[in-house]
C-alpha cells in the first residue's frame, strides 16, 4: 500500500472513485450509528471537487483502498473526512492514513470528528494516540465526538 498526496480537482477519474468510497464508507457508518444524516453521504462530485481539502489517498497498486481529506492551517490540521472502500476494511488502510496525516502535521495539533457511535473509528483513533475533547449535536439527534492530537503530549 501506498499513501501519497493527489488532487481529485486534477483527475475527474480519481474525484468519481473518491465519491463511491466515499458513499460507500459512509453508508456503513450511518448503519453504524443509525442515521444517514451524515453530509459527505449525500455529496454529489461537485461538492466533493469543490470543498477546499487537501487529500491523502491509499492504494495498492491502480486500486484506491481509501482517502483522507483535510484542511491544514498554521496551527492545525482538520481531518474533514476520512473513508475507507469497505471492501478493504480492517486491513491497515485507515490506520496508514491517519499515520500519514499525524507524520506530516509538522507539530501542529490535529482534529477529528466521528460519530459517537461510531466505535471502530473511534477506537481507531484512540490507538492512535487522539484524546476526545467532547461531544455535540450536530443535527437533532444526530451526535459528534470530536478528538485531538498533539506532538508530544502525553497520552
Amino acid at each position: 500500500m501506498v499513501v501519497e498526496r493527489s488532487d481529485p480537482a486534477a483527475d475527474p477519474r480519481l474525484a468519481a472513485r473518491l465519491l463511491e468510497v466515499q458513499h460507500a464508507a459512509y453508508g456503513v457508518e450511518a448503519r453504524l450509528i443509525g442515521d444517514d444524516r451524515i453530509p459527505a453521504l449525500h455529496e454529489d462530485l461537485p461538492a466533493l471537487v469543490g470543498a477546499g481539502l487537501d487529500w491523502l489517498v491509499a492504494r495498492d497498486g491502480g486500486t484506491v483502498l481509501g482517502a483522507l481529506g483535510m484542511r491544514a492551517t498554521g496551527g492545525e490540521v482538520d481531518v474533514d473526512r476520512l473513508v475507507v472502500d469497505p471492501a478493504h476494511a480492517r486491513r491497515g488502510t485507515g490506520r496508514a492514513l491517519v499515520a500519514a496525516v499525524l507524520a506530516g502535521a509538522g507539530g501542529r495539533r490535529v482534529i477529528v470528528s466521528t460519530g459517537r457511535d461510531n466505535t471502530p473509528a473511534r477506537r481507531l483513533y484512540a490507538q492512535a494516540g487522539f484524546r476526545e475533547t467532547g461531544e455535540r449535536e450536530v443535527l437533532p439527534g444526530l451526535w459528534v465526538v470530536d478528538a485531538e492530537w498533539v506532538a508530544g503530549a502525553a497520552r
